[in-house]
């Protein structure tokens, strides 16, 4: 009876708790399909009224089995684009997007409140242009919406956010940040609805990588991270109260603060390691170190504090303080097991940028320190300032180089050598002040040796013996001592001693004897972005001082010697290509340097020089050494546009600089000519054939002198469409892609039918010369400004002359015609001009023309006025008629040179000025 009642009781308790189940799992799924017309619904209209931003997607389902227990929206296929100025690139893309949705406010009060968001195998693009526009700001606010008491309204109250999978790529141009976070899971927690909370996180990145000003700081590196931070919403602020971060095994403390300005932002960022491995230090390092990792045996204890605290504002220019302290105790490094280890390894490094300045950076290294058996190294130094810093350094040495090399493992370099040293230096370093610091020491290196992967043979048997001494912190009391200073390099040895005092005044003693093949010895080091080939061979004996050299004294001075130069190729910031010395012997006598039969090339060009050079090694020597010279240069052929410099200058050229032209933002310019303004050179030049934008000139000759970033041209002659030019031109380039000139021009009897077909400033100036046909001379000055691209910024040009007119036929020429139209006479369409001198002038874009006069077939013209350099017309002119003009017809001539609008009368517009805008 009792195993009876028992057995009706676990019956009922069963079949109650299979009824309760079942409709639990009925609710499960009936609740959904319920309702999900209402949810989509509520989620379409919010996504209209408080995104600004264009979201499209695949499908949509309710369910409560993707994120069970949660009842959840899930949009596939998320295409969300950003704001303004982003409007047309995706922001996020996701393969999910799912939204929990609160059960009970659904049931009982039939709103749609949003407490969980989950994005599945998602692309989070964040981008900020460099004015700090970013294309986050999708969320569109409404004081409207925010009041609204509708009980229908989507609510956004999220608790749960969850990222699994994903992707996040962070490029903000205004502060030069780029990150990228690749295999991203994140489980966020917290009331997200108030406006201040606290968010539970955990996150976990596969690889992250950071660039700062494109230099990489960390490379595919693994983060775990445990955070609680405080977010306030309102006043956009972050507060990271508790932040435990691992980058591969590297623990890392983070805390403090983050808000976002109007304009900028507000950080105060401490991050440190205390009491860290060596070795775990190392794992958070680029990619290229984890080889070396896996071969190196590595102890010490590390302590790292990196701090950044203040605004950054870029519109302003101001910028965080930061600060980098780096401790490491009892270090210790042998890398593939080396007999000779790296011990008592110490370092301890303060470093601070206020505001991000380098004028304003100091390190102070109090203890920088080594041991290989019983060799050794110590340091320390503190270093105030970029430009002009204060310097208080410690150096001593004994060491042996190939020992260092083996333990620390420098990949790709082989040292051999015996360094010892003993240097102390305190004070500032002011090279316009002439100041040095205090400075006494020694540095030796006997048996060196040095072998890169980018040559197979290395250079040996390197002696280096050096002093160094300044007693008053002055360059006038510095001295150098090199004696001796030499290597072996494929087989030949190179010689050097110099004795060197009086920085101020530079009292040399220098020799120099030896072969060296610049195109090997370059691949031993491998820059990158430079090219250097050619070979040199020297035999010189150098002394005197640097004062003398410049006073003309030379007496005093004892230079000799030879240098011969082979295929040595020369490269310069101003010259797209090389200047190539093909063969070339120096021979050095005092100041002067000589040269005979020097071959050289640029490009197209070609060169034979013969001269002399002056004052060469106060120029080689100093920044303000200026190098003079005379010699004759002869050509076959000069392509003067090879020597554009290659700038490139992202500014808009506008029609009031080039008329004709179309308007075209990020215009390319090659760059304006540029002469050294330490150069006194005079060059007497002969070339047979000269390219010029499209000119060729024959059997250019001239004397040419270059002073000061000035170019004169003297009693300059060429022929050029068959004309004999004579010209006089000064040429100075102001920037790299601007530069002024004046010029004086004298052409007699030229075919001005040729000259318009072939030049192309002639056509532009002279458009009216298009249906002409004949003899003119032309005697012109003119003075104005060259853009980048080498081209005359019209309205700048400032100038006059004549125009001179012998047995010209005008046919066809379109003003005529219309003044032919106008008088109703058919011989003012071609008219035949002899003997007329036309003068004008110009400035402002514009052309005056002044009274002349001519006369043909019984008529008597007489023409004055305006032209535009870009083809407008207001000329104003008298025809007078047979048989002597006393009575004649007043005439407007207007519109274009293309098409003139000829009037009866004497009232026009004046034509409007472009004044130059610099």
């Amino acid at each position: 009876m009792q195993k009876t009642k028992s057995k009706s009781i676990l019956f009922k308790i069963a079949k109650y708790t299979g009824i309760t189940f079942a409709v639990i799992l009925g609710l499960l799924f009936l609740t959904p399909i319920i309702f999900a017309d209402q949810i989509k619904e509520q989620i379409k209209k919010t996504a209209n009224e408080r995104l600004s931003a264009e979201l499209n997607y695949s499908d949509v389902s309710v369910s409560f089995f993707r994120h069970f227990p949660s009842l959840t929206l899930t949009l596939n296929d998320l295409h969300l684009n950003g704001s303004a100025p982003y409007k047309n690139e995706k922001f996020i893309t996701a393969k999910e997007v799912s939204f929990g949705v609160n059960v009970a406010s659904l049931v009982f009060s039939r709103s749609v409140k949003i407490d969980q968001i989950y994005l599945s195998d998602s692309f989070i693009n964040v981008k900020v242009n460099a004015n700090g526009e970013a294309n986050y700001n999708i969320y569109k606010s409404s004081s409207n919406q925010e009041n609204s008491k509708d009980s229908t309204d989507t609510a956004l109250k999220l608790e749960r956010i969850e990222i699994v999978n994903s992707k996040i790529i962070y490029d903000d141009q205004s502060t030069k940040v780029h990150f990228d976070a690749l295999g991203f899971d994140y489980l966020g927690k917290g009331d997200l609805n108030k406006a201040v909370f606290d968010l539970y996180s955990k996150a976990k990145i596969e690889k992250l990588n950071i660039v700062y000003e494109n230099e990489p700081y960390l490379m595919n590196k693994k983060i775990d991270a445990d955070l609680i931070t405080k977010v306030n919403v309102n006043s956009l602020s972050f507060v990271f109260e508790q932040n435990n971060l691992k980058i591969n095994q590297l623990l890392v403390d983070f805390k403090g603060k983050f808000d976002f300005l109007k304009d900028g932002y507000n950080m105060d960022f401490v991050i440190k390691s205390d009491n860290s491995n060596l070795y775990d230090v190392f794992t958070a390092f680029p990619p290229k170190y984890i080889t070396w990792l896996s071969k190196t045996e590595l102890k010490g204890n590390t302590n790292l504090l990196f701090t950044l605290k203040g605004n950054y504002i870029a519109s302003q220019k101001i910028a965080p303080d930061l600060n980098l302290d780096i401790k490491l105790d009892n270090g210790f490094v042998n890398y593939n097991k080396s007999a000779f280890p790296v011990s008592n390894l110490n370092l301890e490094i303060k470093t601070t940028v206020p505001s991000l300045n380098p004028d304003l950076l100091t390190v102070d290294a109090k203890n920088l320190s080594l041991n290989i058996d019983k060799d050794y190294l110590k340091s320390k130094f503190y270093i105030k300032g970029m430009n002009t810093p204060d310097i208080n350094a410690v150096f001593k040495a004994k060491i042996d180089l190939e020992k260092l090399n083996k333990a620390l493992g420098i990949p790709d370099l082989t040292l051999k050598g015996s360094l010892a040293g003993d240097v102390k230096a305190n004070g500032k370093f002011d090279q316009k002040k002439k100041l040095f610091p205090v400075t006494k020491g020694f540095l030796d290196l006997e048996n060196g040796y040095l072998k890169t992967k980018y040559y197979p043979n290395p250079i040996t048997n390197i002696i280096i013996k050096s002093k160094i001494e300044n007693q008053k912190g002055t360059f006038q009391d510095l001295k150098v001592t090199l004696k001796p200073t030499q290597f072996t390099f494929e087989g030949k040895p190179v010689f050097v001693e110099a004795d060197l005092s009086d920085f101020d005044d530079l009292n040399y003693d220098i020799k120099a004897k030896g072969e060296l093949d610049v195109s090997k010895i370059y691949k031993v080091f491998s820059q990158k972005g430079l090219d250097l080939d050619g070979f040199v061979k020297a035999d010189l004996a150098l002394k005197g001082k640097q004062s003398d050299a410049e006073k003309g004294n030379y007496s005093k001075l004892n230079n000799k010697g030879t240098l011969e130069l082979r295929n040595i190729g020369i490269a310069s910031e101003y010259l797209p290509q090389k200047f190539i010395i093909k063969e070339g012997i120096f021979k050095i006598n005092q100041d002067k340097m000589s040269f005979n039969n020097f071959l050289a090339a640029y490009g197209q060009s070609d060169f034979t020089m013969n001269g002399y050079l002056q004052n060469v090694f106060n120029y080689a020597t100093s920044t303000t050494g200026i190098l003079k010279g005379s010699f004759k240069v002869t050509s076959r052929y000069i392509n003067v546009d090879e020597f554009m410099s290659s700038t490139t200058a992202n500014t808009s050229v506008t029609t009031t600089e080039t008329p004709n032209k179309t308007s075209q933002p990020d215009a390319k310019q090659t760059g304006v000519i540029i002469i050294p303004a330490n150069l006194d050179l005079q060059l007497i030049a002969n070339a047979q054939k000269v390219y010029f934008d499209k000119l060729n000139l024959l059997n250019a000759t001239g004397n040419l002198k270059m002073n000061k970033g000035k170019l004169s041209m003297q009693n300059t002659g060429f022929n050029l469409i068959g004309c004999n030019v004579a010209m006089n031109a000064n040429y100075q380039a102001v920037t790299p892609q601007k530069a002024n000139f004046d010029y004086s021009i004298k052409a007699n009897d030229f075919d001005i039918r040729r000259a318009y077909n072939e030049i192309d400033v002639f056509r532009k100036m002279a458009s009216a010369a298009e249906k002409a046909q004949g003899i003119v001379s032309l005697d012109y000055q003119l003075k104005g400004r060259l853009n980048g691209n080498m081209d005359p910024v019209y309205p700048s040009i400032v100038g006059g002359g004549t125009l001179s007119i012998k047995d010209v036929k005008v046919r066809g020429l379109k003003m005529f015609n219309a003044v032919s139209k106008q008088t109703s006479s058919e011989s003012m369409k071609n008219p035949d001009l002899s003997k007329v001198d036309i003068k004008t002038t110009i400035k402002n874009n514009i052309m005056t023309v002044e009274r002349f006069k001519f006369k043909f077939a019984g008529f008597r013209p007489r023409i004055e006025g305006t032209t535009s350099l870009d083809g407008k017309l207001n000329l104003k002119m008298r025809l007078g008629l047979p048989p002597l003009g006393i009575f004649g017809i007043p005439l407007t001539v207007t519109g274009t040179q293309d098409s003139p609008k000829v009037k009866v009368g004497r009232k026009t517009e004046d034509l409007q000025e472009t004044k130059d805008s610099e």
